[in-house]
């Protein structure tokens, strides 16, 4: 049995996952052989609340995209901003300052070199929007 993984290592292990599916359109799935079940519960459930609610999350983020397009953000910013999406809005500990932080972080492992305050500002836009209106949801 492997050691348990922190949070952020299975966010990493979403991340990575969702990406990877970006290239071959299939629901993004952690491998069938993972020796972590426990975990990488965390990831299965940023998984899964990134593919239930894929739609809205692209609605959220295409709607605060000012002349852009979703085709035109960069992959791994785009993963990151789904992820982040799903936890604030859908995660059990409902932390957004924790969410953006990690997708921050991730793009700024795996991005161009200022992705992330694209990443981080759209992030910081919704999370300030929904502390002003508590009851909007996606």
């Amino acid at each position: 049995m492997g050691k348990k993984l922190t949070r952020r290592e299975s966010r990493e292990a979403a991340f990575l996952t969702a990406f990877a599916a970006t290239f071959e359109p299939e629901m993004p799935t952690l491998p069938a052989g993972a020796e972590q079940p426990e975990a990488d519960a965390f990831a299965r459930q940023l998984l899964a609340a990134m593919n239930d609610h894929s739609e809205e999350l692209d609605a959220l983020i295409a709607g605060h995209l000012k002349g852009w397009t979703l085709n035109r953000v960069p992959r791994v910013s785009l993963v990151a901003l789904r992820l982040g999406l799903a936890e604030m809005l859908y995660g059990e500990e409902q932390k957004p300052g924790v969410a953006i932080n990690e997708a921050v972080e991730l793009v700024k492992k795996y991005g161009a070199d200022n992705d992330y305050q694209f990443v981080n500002g759209l992030l910081g836009t919704v999370a300030r929007e929904r502390e002003e209106h508590p009851e909007a949801t996606c």
